[in-house]
């Protein structure tokens, strides 16, 4: 009888608190499984202290260790960084923090002559606001992550300086996209009538597109320093590649991603005939910064520096090599290609954009709920820009989660056929070299618990990919 009477007391308290006490719960029931998982992989760091006995040919033992001790301060960081930011999100809704924030912006724009139908002006000053406390709460987590985690490790090339000016650049180009972006959302909502929903959605697959498209021009060279790979053997290979698949490729670029991180990548960007790809420096086993150190130590040829960069590169230099072969850099990149090819791009495309359509169509139904509002402590107003928090924020969270673990188990079976595109293009041996390579310039953990794996691993683990790869590495 207690349990169905607490039931019915739940079920007799007013919408707002149930609405508010459930979203709190399913917050922290998704930080407990999380935690769950991540202790269960944890453990696996803990105990698997000697290479396994599949992975003799792959990792040597001083590696493997390496990795293990890597993983396990991630993990530790992980734990802590995640208890904080869900006990600080708690505490701001506990306390009211986002109807105070919106007050002390509305106080500010009063100052500025600015009344309480400004609400547009007033959105703007909250997005400031709130992205400035996110950033500064966030600074001392980033700082331990870069300064002593990746530091201690050898993957952080950046000084303190350039680390502080990189996040104030960041600050203020997000502020310059976030702020226009989200005034012309918002009045689009105010204006838009009965149908506003389809010219929102409209208008954020137009703003998504041009940012895809001016990213890799306009916005990453404001922090990373992008150089046309050299004409010699591997541009002509990749050029021979990207035409035998008809991939239009107009330019191949380096990015100096070695001016803050050892960690290696590629990628490719554009739409139609102008594509464009992306190798980071660090991929590259003549360009890493690493090796041309090395170069340096035992007498060799040095390394043109550009002015200011000591300031900005602290060398580590250590006894191997870094980045992969030209063979296995095409190899990658025969990887990346057949995402393209395979319409991996434009199916994730198309999948965001139906999530987006359905989120502004529910969106369209609930914003007239007055009691999703009150549940957050808006009772006499509500701001459009609230609501599209709450509602994407809070109410959407369960459908988010489901979602979001869809595209993981997606994305990994899309590596597995990217993979086999690569191998069709005759590539199996030397991307299963480059993936081992990658593994160990990255310090990857090549065990995993099978259902932390399944929850987090959007590519699937090295040993099922080298499987996969191992079938057909003769050819």
């Amino acid at each position: 009888m207690g349990m169905w009477a607490s039931l019915d007391a739940l079920w007799e308290m007013p919408a707002e608190k149930r609405i508010f006490g459930a979203v709190l719960l399913f917050s922290w029931t998704v930080y407990l499984w999380e935690t769950f998982l991540a202790q269960r992989q944890r453990r696996i760091y803990k105990t698997t202290t000697h290479v396994p006995p599949e992975l003799g040919q792959i990792m040597d033992s001083e590696t493997f260790e390496k990795s293990r001790l890597y993983q396990l301060d991630k993990s530790t960081f992980s734990f802590w960084s995640g208890l904080y930011s869900e006990i600080e999100g708690t505490l701001i809704l506990l306390f009211g923090g986002i109807p105070y924030l919106w007050r002390l912006s509305g106080r500010f724009c009063d100052y500025a002559g600015f009344g309480p139908e400004y609400e547009i002006t007033q959105s703007l000053v909250f997005l400031l606001l709130a992205t400035l406390f996110s950033a500064l709460t966030g600074l001392p987590w980033s700082l331990y992550n870069t300064f002593v985690i990746e530091e201690k490790h050898g993957f952080n090339q950046q000084t303190l300086g350039f680390f502080m000016k990189d996040a104030i650049k960041k600050f203020v180009v997000t502020q310059c996209i976030l702020l226009p972006v989200s005034s012309l959302l918002l009045y689009i909502i105010k204006i838009g009538g009965d149908y506003f929903f389809i010219y929102a959605w409209l208008f954020t697959l137009v703003v998504s597109l041009v940012l895809v498209t001016i990213y890799a021009d306009y916005i990453a060279p404001l922090f990373d320093k992008f150089t046309p790979l050299p004409e010699g053997k591997l541009k002509e290979e990749i050029e021979v590649m990207a035409k035998s698949i008809d991939f239009p490729l107009t330019k191949v670029y380096v990015v100096e991603g070695s001016k803050r991180s050892s960690h290696s990548n590629a990628y490719f960007y554009g739409f139609f005939k102008n594509k464009r790809i992306v190798l980071f420096d660090t991929l590259l086993e003549e360009y890493s910064v690493l090796n041309k150190d090395i170069q340096e130590d035992s007498g060799m040829e040095p390394r043109n520096e550009e002015e200011g960069n000591s300031e900005e590169i602290k060398a580590k230099v250590k006894n191997k090599k870094q980045g992969c072969k030209n063979e296995e850099v095409l190899a990658v990149l025969g990887h990346e290609l057949g995402h393209w090819k395979l319409g991996h791009t434009v199916k994730n495309i198309i999948i965001s954009q139906m999530n987006s359509f359905l989120c502004f169509f529910l969106f369209a139904v609930l914003i007239g709920r007055k009691e999703l509002f009150a549940a957050f402590g808006f009772y006499d107003s509500q701001p459009t820009l609230i609501g599209l928090l709450i509602i994407f924020q809070f109410i959407f969270s369960p459908y988010n989660e489901v979602l979001s673990f869809c595209l993981t188990v997606l994305s990994r079976r899309f590596e597995f056929q990217a993979d086999a595109f690569a191998k069709k293009l005759g590539k199996a041996k030397d991307l299963y070299s480059a993936l081992i390579k990658l593994n160990k310039d990255n310090l990857g953990f090549p065990v995993s618990d099978w259902l932390f794996s399944m929850w987090h691993y959007s590519h699937p683990p090295l040993l099922e990919r080298l499987q996969a790869l191992k079938s057909m590495k003769q050819h």
